[in-house]
């Protein structure tokens, strides 16, 4: 058994991720469209799927199980496919590794 964290979609970047196309290859995530929910322990991610369903706390599309390991699985209509977060560049990083250009 290993322990998942879930991450629940918030509702308006779940309107937009609901009516996308299927996409193949991991999915990039962005952690501000996403609250932290419960844990769960189960063998997969299908297993705690199974578990919440029915439950007030059913994992829905777009939902985010986390392993322990660090391992992403997003839910998505085919089932759970691989994800990963986009952790942005803090904005001074980005502006200091600018080449300045003459005026």
């Amino acid at each position: 058994m290993q322990t998942f964290r879930v991450y629940r979609m918030k509702d308006a970047p779940r309107q937009a991720f609901r009516w996308a196309p299927h996409t193949s290859g991991a999915s990039s995530l962005k952690p501000k469209d996403f609250e932290q929910g419960c844990e769960i322990e189960a063998a997969s991610a299908y297993e705690a799927w199974t578990l919440l369903r029915g439950t007030e706390r059913a994992l829905e599309i777009g939902d985010v199980l986390e392993s322990a390991s660090g391992e992403i699985r997003i839910c998505k209509y085919v089932g759970f496919e691989e994800a990963r977060w986009i952790v942005p560049e803090p904005r001074q990083a980005a502006l200091d590794s600018m080449t300045p250009v003459e005026c």
